[in-house]
């Protein structure tokens, strides 16, 4: 009924490798050995595998320097504020809109992000790092900004920033990058509905060539055809570049839709633009398989004097902790398990001007901690789905375009970029809680950090 390829192909031509990312598709669901062929095919194109790998490799303190932590930290004052723009200004990035110094935004700018504009709302935005990232399309530190009104939560981030620095960084990878639409057409009976999917099982590359004429950015990669009854439903995948793709992949399958209602042999009795089907911002099954958004996985192996020095507790404890939540989390019906990655993807997100409602869908996927065989802490997470963006949307507002300045990835070509320093504040913040729990520190830490003075 349903299928993924490995990376679909754009019209009539065959795959054509867009980034680095695009050589190391890995799908979420099990590929057929042509497939299998065909990514070592990809991998190859960019280097050989041992050249990939070892951008992922985990770069210690004696092949690069560890930057300074961010000034302060305990500090809640003025001062301590002032500190740390001054340490984050040394570094070249420009906060003016963020720290409140830059006038008013006239609100004429806000057209197309806001109706009826009345003022902003004011989120508190802290920094964690250095956050060294091993990734494909994110190389580097990092000082990431995260966006929230929790006590503990950056504090909790920074912690797992700190020691997967000190581990040699992160390891992360973009592979699977889609947005879907999927729109629903009613028949008077199966008879019709089943010829209509036999007829539009054919029409790919007419679909293709409409959606084209509503985006510069995007292309149609993808159509999967379900019949239920006598209703078929349609499953537009795209490629949306830099963009989160909402807006884009809506426009592109409306015109692709007008199109087939004027064309199509069996004309249906209903069609809506939207089935419900595309679980966009929601959380569903078929896209913890299938993917909306870009697939991203990220992991780190932390040495156990780390462990023990700076998360007060074991490798043993802390796996014993995992079991036992990942246990809990299947009975209670969890899609994927995790645990918190909503705390960290709805902060940056906040933070850098994503649709923050893809939460909904950003926040599925999985973790997994392991003792190695030498008695180190071996951490990992998985995300299908995210879904966000570089260019248009919320990035374009003042302090959303600093933040995103702030990590290099603002405008086109770092979308990518973005997802990973995603999966990997994730990363920090899955090793923290997890620590926090098996050593018995998350109430005192919610005692001293989570709540107002007095």
């Amino acid at each position: 009924m349903f299928g993924i390829l490995l990376e679909p192909p754009r019209g009539n031509h065959p795959a054509i490798a867009r980034s680095p990312g695009d050589l190391l598709q890995s799908p979420p669901m099990p590929v057929s050995k042509e497939q299998a062929a065909e990514i070592l095919r990809r991998l190859g194109l960019r280097g050989t595998p041992a050249q990939l790998a070892a951008r992922l490799q985990p770069t210690p303190e004696s092949r690069r320097a560890i930057p300074p932590d961010v000034p302060a930290a305990r500090d809640p004052s003025a001062a301590g504020r002032d500190a740390r723009l001054e340490f984050l200004r040394a570094r070249g990035a420009s906060l003016s809109h963020l720290a409140g110094a830059a006038p008013a935004v006239d609100p004429t700018t806000f057209r197309g992000n806001i109706e009826q504009f009345i003022g902003m709302t004011q989120i508190p935005t802290g920094v964690i790092g250095p956050l060294r990232v091993n990734g494909l399309h994110a190389h580097g530190d990092f000082y990431v900004p995260l966006a929230t009104s929790e006590g503990a939560l950056v504090a909790s981030y920074n912690r797992g920033a700190r020691v997967i620095t000190r581990s040699g960084g992160a390891s992360c990878l973009a592979t699977v990058a889609q947005v879907q639409r999927a729109p629903g057409f009613v028949f008077d009976s199966i008879a019709d509905a089943s010829q209509f999917a036999a007829w539009v099982s054919g029409e790919f590359q007419r679909c293709h060539d409409v959606a084209a004429t509503r985006t510069r950015h995007g292309e149609l990669t993808d159509l999967h055809v379900h019949l239920e009854t006598r209703t078929v439903y349609l499953l537009f995948s795209y490629h949306t570049g830099d963009a989160s793709g909402q807006n884009m992949v809506t426009l592109c399958t409306d015109a692709i839709c007008q199109d087939l209602v004027t064309r199509t042999p069996i004309p249906p009795r209903q069609w809506f633009l939207e089935s419900n089907l595309s679980g966009d911002k929601k959380a569903t099954a078929l896209n913890f398989l299938m993917t909306r958004g870009r697939k991203v996985t990220a992991e780190v192996t932390v040495p156990r004097a780390l462990v023990e020095q700076m998360l007060h507790t074991t490798p043993e404890l802390i796996c014993d902790y995992w079991r036992l939540s990942f246990i809990a989390g299947v009975q209670s019906g969890s899609i994927g398990v995790t645990g918190h990655f909503a705390n960290g993807i709805a902060a940056l997100f906040l933070a850098c001007g994503q649709d923050v409602a893809c939460v909904s869908e950003a926040a599925v996927g999985t973790n997994r901690f392991e003792r190695t065989e030498s008695g180190d802490l071996y951490c990992g997470v998985d995300l299908p789905n995210v879904i966000a963006g570089t260019i248009g949307g919320g990035t374009r507002l003042p302090t959303a375009a600093e933040c995103l300045r702030l990590i290099g990835c603002e405008g086109a070509n770092t979308a990518a970029k973005f997802a990973e320093i995603c999966a990997a504040v994730v990363l920090g913040g899955e090793l923290s809680i997890a620590a926090a729990l098996a050593a018995g520190d998350f109430a005192r830490a919610h005692e001293q950090l989570g709540r107002p003075p007095a």
